[in-house]
Order: structure tokens, then sequence, then C-alpha cells
């Protein structure tokens, strides 16, 4: 048995708490749902449940299931749900539909089902987290489902988390998960797009994610919101980091969770780390978008890189955006490469004043400092999959 089969069958072995991320290409049809795959993923994940393995499912569909309402009721609508107000009415009608059929499907296994509607904008605030952690926490010990999916009637553009594979991998931290799987339309990843390249081979599993162009594997980013596999391998990347391997494979027609998993030649398995980060790094990092960002010279990049150093104003040649004191902000060398993200301990402002300074020169310029560090070690993460 290879090391990668190995990997694969130890997985449910180990595996006490799992992410289930679903797409809309899975749960939905042209028409509306799809109450095959549905009464399917419910089966499989009761199985898991049954088990003994805490499941956690986060799943897309809101919209489609908005739309197959407002169609059979000849509710006047426009011709496309591009505009953010029309996707979201649209949820508004679909989810209660949504979590119904998923309710009833659960139930026909004896498992009750939960409804959390998570913002990014109520995570980024720690503890607001907290209390949507300890609130997942005691559904778990109860043995029941959690259904987690955006609130998209109260997003904005700006804070929205974009797609369900960011949402999943939130999820990750936010309940202590040691598997992600990530049901989609694919089957599994590809070296290249293999919808543009026909020699294109698949990847059974991915030893180290972030030494991969994530990019040109996908053929550029996609479009926040529309998902693609460029967001499925974000997600993955920024699971590896917290110590989480990732199973994305497909789940169209007769899927198999548990199968899949014990087959080499079924999806792709992306390892984790060996070096993981916090949980509170990861919460930091990834609850909220950069406000700015801080350039900083080479000798300053090298000791962030290599000796764990925290981030001084001395080692700060120039400083973008506008921001106040405690925001997430950029990390990159005059050159423009993106080193990580961190929370600043100054504002913009402050941190023009102050750059290129030595310590012993901080008070005198803005006063009484209880800190000498615009960027602490322990608020910032290197490498970040932003």
């Amino acid at each position: 048995m290879t090391k990668n089969d190995v990997n694969r069958h130890s997985l449910l072995g180990k595996a006490r708490r799992v992410v289930v991320k679903v797409g809309s290409a899975v749960v939905t049809t042209g028409h509306g749902l799809n109450p095959d795959a549905i009464e399917r993923l419910a089966r499989q994940l009761s199985e898991l449940s049954d088990s003994g393995m805490d499941v956690v499912l986060v799943t897309s569909g809101a919209v489609a299931a908005g739309r197959q309402r407002i169609a059979d009721n000849a509710c006047k609508h426009g011709k496309d749900y591009k505009d953010m107000a029309t996707r979201q009415a649209a949820s508004a009608i679909g989810q209660g539909r949504l979590m119904h059929d998923y309710d009833e499907a659960f139930a026909a296994h004896g498992k009750v089902t939960a409804q959390m509607l998570l913002t990014r904008s109520g995570l980024k605030f720690r503890r607001r987290f907290l209390n949507a952690r300890n609130t997942m926490e005691r559904l778990l010990e109860w043995g029941v489902i959690p259904i987690v999916n955006e609130n998209d009637t109260v997003s904005i553009r700006e804070l929205e988390f974009g797609d369900n594979d960011t949402l999943g991998a939130m999820c990750l931290g936010l309940v202590g998960a040691d598997l992600f799987i990530n049901l989609t339309s694919a089957d599994g990843v590809f070296d290249k797009n293999p919808e543009n390249n026909p020699d294109a081979q698949s990847m059974p599993t991915i030893e180290n994610i972030c030494a991969l162009d994530l990019e040109s594997m996908c053929d550029g980013k996609t479009l926040v919101g529309t998902g693609g596999m460029y967001s499925k391998l974000r997600a993955a990347r920024r699971a590896a980091q917290l110590g989480v391997p990732t199973f994305i494979v497909s789940g169209k027609g007769e899927f198999d969770i548990v199968a899949a998993l014990e087959s080499e030649n079924k999806g792709t398995l992306v390892l984790p780390r060996e070096h993981v980060v916090s949980s509170k790094k990861f919460w930091l990092a990834y609850h909220d978008d950069p406000a700015g960002s801080i350039l900083v010279d080479r000798g300053a990049a090298n000791a962030l890189l290599t000796k764990g150093k925290s981030l001084l104003p001395i080692g700060i040649s120039a400083v973008d955006g506008c921001f106040e004191r405690g925001a997430l902000v950029f990390i990159k060398t005059l050159e423009g490469e993106e080193l990580g993200v961190g929370q600043s301990n100054f504002s913009a402002d402050e941190l023009i004043r102050i750059k290129g300074k030595h310590t012993d020169e901080l008070a005198s310029i803005l006063g009484p400092l209880a800190f000498d560090e615009a960027v602490h070690r322990d608020n910032m993460l290197l490498d970040a999959a932003i």
C-alpha cells in the first residue's frame, strides 16, 4: 500500500469532526433543488454521524431554490439574477425551502438539523466568533447536524464570504474540524483546466498546495461569488495551514463519499502542512479583508521570514490605504511581493509619521505608547492565502 493510499484509508478512521461543503451544481438542477441529491447526501452524512463523527454541512442552493419558487408562482421578476438585490431576494425566498428539504431528508434517517446563517461581519469580532463556536459546540454535543449557509439577505459586497468554499474553510476553525470534504461538479483537481486542455492530468494527491500556482492552473481567478476550482483550492490551502486535509471530489450522480475516500482513483486529497498556524491566527487572517498595505524594506522582510520577528516601524518604507488601529493589513515588499497579513497597532496616519524611525523615537512623535511593534508576530500570518 502506498503512502497516498494510507492517507486516504486513514482519513475516516482518524477524523472525529468533518465539515462537508456542497455546491449548487451538486444539489440543484436547471429547474431548482435536486431532491435525489439532497436525499443521497442526507443518507451518507447520517451514516457518518451514526459512526460517531460530528458532521457540519455547508451548503449552497438558496438562490436556486428561490428561483424555482418564483417561477412556480409566476411572480414578477427580472430575466436574470446578476444584481445583488435580486439574488438576495431570491435567497430570502429559497432559504426556507432549502432547509425544509434538508430537514425532511435528514429526519428520514433519524437526524435533527439546525440552520446557521453566518456573515463575515458577524465573525470578524472575536466575541461573536466565540459565541457562534459555543452554539455550534452545543448542537454537536446534542448530535444535531448544523446546516450552514451565508446570510445572503444582509451581506454586503465588501464583507460577504463570496463563495461557500471560503465559508466552508472558515467553519473548520470555527468548529475545530479535522477533515474538509468539498463536493463539487468536477472529478477532483487537474494540473490544468481540462475544459481548455485535453491533455490535463488528474492529481490524486497534492502534497504541498502552497507550492502550486493556483491562478495558472485554474486559468486565472474566478469572480467573487462564482466559485470554481480556484476558490476550492484557495480554501484547501487555508485548510492545510490549519492542519486539516481537504478531499475534493465529485458529488454528481450516484456519488458515495465513503467509497470515494477509500478509492485511490476518486477525487483529490490535499494534504495538510506540517507546520500549522494557531486557530487565532487563522481567524485573524481570514475573517476580514485587508484595509491597506504596509511596505517593508528587505531587512525587515528577512527578519519576518527567517527570524520570526515582529514588524517594527524602522523597517517600514511606505504605507498604502487609509485604516485605523487594529485593522488587518497586507505586509508587502517595496517590489509588491505579498509576505502575509497582520493586525496593525497603528493607524495609517500614525505609521506614515513613524515609518523608518527607531523605537526610542516613537514616544516623542506619538506620545507615550504601550507597545513598540507596528505588527506583533502573534498577530501576523505569513504566506496567507488571500
